[in-house]
């Protein structure tokens, strides 16, 4: 491990906790605005769109530049929409439309960010260190987004609405600052039209039919999460009554499952593969959401079901990203990781909006039948098409097109 792969790690501790800050200050100025959940699944909805919209861009751009360039450039806008909430809600001038255009801002940062550390790590650590690499940096991001900072925005909104905001455009500032000190390799300059470059990237993803099966399945699984996750904070202050710092807590309980999971993911990789990882991953996916669905309105209880739920998540994460990496060309990388997310991450609006109207319509637990439905015709795909055949002959074909 370089001292490059250490740096790119205090970066992103710096840049998880100004996007934690504002990921969970969002639903909870959005509930202080209104409590219709079609109106709440709205903020999630503008959230969770630069996935679908921004993603092939970005990758085009990932490719064509200095990649710590493409991070610093990330941070600069999060700073940005940072201060605009800030200034926004310490003056009480807070709006449904104003949070909205606060949340496409951060996640299309966030589509660069990604991306761009997503490219990097090939190139800071060895090809048998991804697993690890990925968990490590998986866990930095959600172990601060959801356990270190949750807790923190819910006290900090009881003392000032704008607080968490001036807080996290104080850590995008570090995290730029940070990132300006890594050094990463030159980008050849690109001769052909970005479009070309961009479809380049589409196709290596497409034809390739592992990254083609973990793409569709990530799809399913996120049009799934998003459902839940845009109507969590109802769930959690309407079923479990709980307020905004118990909402922090529990948000901080799926942040403990990616924790705990963090020592064992490569031990669990290295043992059974990747393709038994991936397959157990998704079934008790299936578990946990009938679980939320069903367990009685107990917090603790709860919360244990989350620590479950990303405990699991997070090892089909590791599988999938390290899979992109290993199985992808260099100078396609970061157009094939966001191509992955914009096809994969692209159904999450629609997700969030159909979690608002199932809540409306059948109440807010339906909304975990449905994801746990969508999991388990998830789970029959992963059986099928992620065998471990499927993964030695990928690896076969990659090496045979390097050679040619």
């Amino acid at each position: 491990m370089t001292n490059r792969w250490v740096r790119l790690q205090a970066v992103a501790v710096s840049g998880s906790s100004a996007e934690g800050l504002m990921l969970a200050a969002l639903p909870l100025l959005a509930v202080s605005v209104t409590t219709d959940p079609r109106e709440v699944s709205l903020v999630n909805v503008a959230g969770q769109a630069p996935w679908l919209l921004l993603s092939l861009f970005a990758g085009v751009l990932i490719d064509r530049v200095r990649r710590t360039a493409v991070l610093a450039w990330a941070y600069a806008v999060q700073i940005a929409a940072a201060v605009v909430l800030a200034a926004v809600a310490s003056a009480g001038l807070l709006s449904l439309p104003v949070l909205l255009v606060v949340a496409f801002v951060v996640t299309s940062a966030q589509v660069l960010g990604d991306g761009a550390s997503g490219a990097l790590v090939p190139e800071l650590v060895p090809p048998d260190r991804l697993a690890h690499a990925n968990a490590r940096l998986t866990v930095i991001d959600r172990g601060v987004v959801q356990f270190v900072v949750p807790p923190l925005t819910g006290f900090l909104i009881v003392v000032s609405t704008g607080a968490p905001a001036w807080l996290a455009a104080a850590f995008a500032l570090l995290a730029l600052m940070l990132v300006r000190r890594i050094h990463s390799e030159s980008v050849v300059a690109a001769r052909t039209h970005p479009l070309r470059d961009l479809s380049a990237g589409l196709r290596h993803l497409v034809r390739t039919p592992l990254l083609r099966s973990i793409t569709l399945n990530v799809a399913l699984g996120s049009f799934a999460a998003s459902a839940g996750n845009s109507m969590f904070v109802l769930y959690a202050t309407q079923v479990l009554h709980v307020g905004s710092v118990g909402y922090g807590l529990l948000l901080a309980c799926l942040a403990f499952g990616w924790i705990a999971s963090s020592f064992v993911v490569q031990k669990v990789v290295d043992r059974i593969g990747y393709s038994w990882s991936m397959r157990f991953g998704q079934s008790f996916g299936v578990v946990t959401n009938l679980l939320i669905a069903l367990v009685p309105p107990w917090p603790p209880l709860v919360g244990g079901v989350l620590v479950l739920l990303t405990a699991t998540v997070l090892i089909w994460n590791v599988c999938s990203q390290s899979s992109r990496q290993r199985f992808t060309p260099a100078p396609l990388l970061g157009r094939v990781l966001t191509s992955h997310r914009a096809l994969a991450w692209g159904l999450t609006p629609l997700g969030a909006l159909t979690g608002g109207f199932v809540a409306a319509h059948w109440g807010l637990r339906a909304v975990w039948v449905m994801a746990a439905v969508i999991q388990a015709v998830s789970a029959v795909l992963v059986w099928f098409t992620l065998s471990p055949a499927a993964f030695e002959r990928t690896e076969r074909e990659l090496a045979e097109a390097t050679r040619s």
